[in-house]
């Protein structure tokens, strides 16, 4: 993701941070300076807020190492204002694991809050920190209650909170998943209306949460109406058939022509028939303003690049678009260059198949 910095690694899994989680921290210290709390009041409130986000890394590790458990990868895990954020390579086909995977993160919040339940009955401060504020009592009752409110949000049935999947997983286990999807996002977006009802009438927090909410459920049913209308489909249906290469020893000059002269973005380099990388139109402009155009391709392309076969299915190629960061997958047959798919020309097939109406693709 831009604008992160990474901070570390656990479990072979990079941890980022993203740039606008500072706010978060300037923002604690404007509120405690404008409260006028001293110095130990704010740096407590910082690491207050610090080890929430704690407990939220934890939580996506739950998710992470789930889904190891089922052969998925996880590329990494950014925290952010609203909280965090595991980008899995692709989530569970079978509805039981992804209950699983999706049940996972909150399950640890409920393991960290019973250990601080039973670490202050050890302590004996349990008593004194009867009310369940998240402001008052010590500080591993406030972390306690804070893992609390993280379990009891988390589950709420709406995409893309946790409680969203699980509910698709448990209706895809008795319908299809399409129709499983749909059923979760509408319950999701009837809890955004709900959401923001209240927040205009009490709260307004919420209302931000309602479009959260929203936006959420509305991207993962469109995401798996999409995933199913490509099923059956094989990419040669799809893929651009009129598409320029390059040579590794081609200037950039002309990578620049060429984009001039077409709408083609990115551009797969081939040597001696082979597809040896692809020059992502992004590197290509970065290259051009620190270098020049006269450097090779080969400087600039990217080695490490996916592929598709032109008998493979375009739902699983459209899942390797989207989870390798890159906007152009080489298309070949027999190892042979044949075409590109990218995610536009994916887009305005649905489209054409959309208008041609069914039975008439």
């Amino acid at each position: 993701m831009k604008w992160s910095w990474k901070i570390g690694a656990i479990a072979g899994i990079p941890i980022y941070i993203h740039s606008t989680f500072v706010l978060i921290l300037v923002w604690i210290g404007w509120m405690s300076t404008s409260r006028g709390e001293g110095l130990a009041a704010t740096l407590a409130s910082l690491v207050f807020i610090l080890s929430l986000f704690g407990c939220v890394v934890l939580h996506e590790l739950g998710h992470a190492l789930t889904a190891r458990r089922y052969g998925i990868r996880t590329r990494d895990i950014t925290l952010l204002p609203i909280g965090g954020l595991a980008r899995l390579e692709r989530m569970p086909e079978d509805p039981r694991q992804e209950f699983w995977v999706a049940l996972a993160g909150p399950a640890v919040n409920v393991v960290i809050a019973l250990a601080l339940f039973f670490l202050l009955l050890l302590q004996g401060t349990y008593e004194s920190a009867a009310r369940f504020d998240i402001l008052a009592g010590p500080f591993l009752w406030q972390i306690m209650v804070a893992n609390i409110f993280l379990v009891v949000f988390n589950m709420l049935p709406a995409f893309p909170m946790d409680g969203g999947r699980v509910l698709r997983a448990l209706l895809a286990m008795r319908l299809d998943y399409t129709r499983a999807t749909q059923l979760a996002a509408n319950v999701g977006q009837g809890m955004a209306l709900l959401f923001a009802l209240v927040g205009l009438l009490y709260y307004p927090v919420l209302v931000f949460i309602a479009l959260f909410v929203w936006i959420g459920a509305s991207q993962e049913a469109g995401m798996v109406q999409m995933r199913s209308a490509l099923a059956g489909i094989p990419v040669s249906n799809a893929m651009i058939t009129e598409f320029h290469a390059l040579t590794p020893d081609e200037p950039l000059s002309e990578a620049v022509s060429l984009t001039l002269a077409t709408a083609q973005k990115d551009f797969p380099v081939v040597e001696h028939g082979e597809v040896v990388g692809v020059l992502a139109q992004a590197e290509l402009f970065r290259s051009l303003a620190e270098d020049g155009q006269h450097v090779a391709v080969r400087e600039v392309m990217t080695s490490d690049f996916a592929t598709a076969d032109s008998f493979e299915m375009l739902e699983p190629v459209l899942a390797r678009l989207q989870s390798c960061a890159c906007s152009t997958i080489p298309v070949l047959r027999a190892g042979v260059l044949v075409g590109i798919v990218t995610s536009d020309n994916i887009s305005e097939f649905l489209s054409i198949q959309s208008a041609m109406g069914p039975g008439r693709g």
